[in-house]
């Protein structure tokens, strides 16, 4: 649910987890059982094993593309944390290759967050993410030619959804863009 005409996730990121306590920085620690997909993109994200762009991709052309009306164009969800490839931006990338879909990556960018502020990961509600975020996404004109274009947000892990919605609304001033849809790898604990 949020500010999107439709949107799906693959499956929930975690099945089970299991506390084990602090580690020997302070840090709590767990034992997770993954979804297949959250398994994948945990691998994709945390041990750079890009063999996994290409199965999620396919299930996400396999799995959510039907799901979605006339998809126009994708839209990855601007990053977060700043790596030399992206995940998103890979799955985006090899979706739009699969499914002869334009992927547009630079059309939303992401401005940085005030020195000082904290980072949206520490933030727990959505409400303190979404007010962290106003302002901060920016689209930008490059779709050429005349028109309107149904287009799929990507993302790899929705949570609270704050994100998402801060993107659509840039989206939605963009008159070249007609329905929104989303689609997410997996879906987290605040989903």
């Amino acid at each position: 649910m949020g500010n999107w005409d439709v949107g799906y996730a693959l499956h929930t990121h975690v099945i089970s987890s299991v506390y084990l306590g602090r580690d020997e920085h302070g840090r709590d620690r767990f034992d997770n059982t993954r979804s297949e997909p959250g398994e994948a993109l945990f691998q994709l994200k945390y041990r750079s094993d890009w063999a996994q762009v290409q199965p999620l991709a396919e299930q996400v052309r396999v799995s959510l593309l039907p799901l979605f009306p006339d998809v126009g164009l994708i839209v990855p969800m601007p990053a977060s944390v700043a790596r030399p490839r992206q995940p998103v931006t890979e799955i985006a990338r090899e979706l739009g290759r699969l499914a002869n879909i334009p992927v547009f990556e630079t059309i939303v960018t992401k401005a940085s967050a005030p020195v000082g502020a904290p980072q949206l990961k520490n933030l727990t509600t959505k409400e303190e993410k979404a007010a962290a975020l106003v302002g901060r996404f920016t689209v930008k004109d490059v779709i050429g030619g005349d028109g309107k274009w149904n287009a799929l947000l990507l993302d790899d892990l929705f949570d609270t959804g704050a994100s998402m919605e801060a993107v659509c609304d840039a989206l939605r001033t963009y008159p070249k863009i007609g329905g929104i849809y989303v689609g997410a790898i997996t879906q987290g604990r605040n989903s």
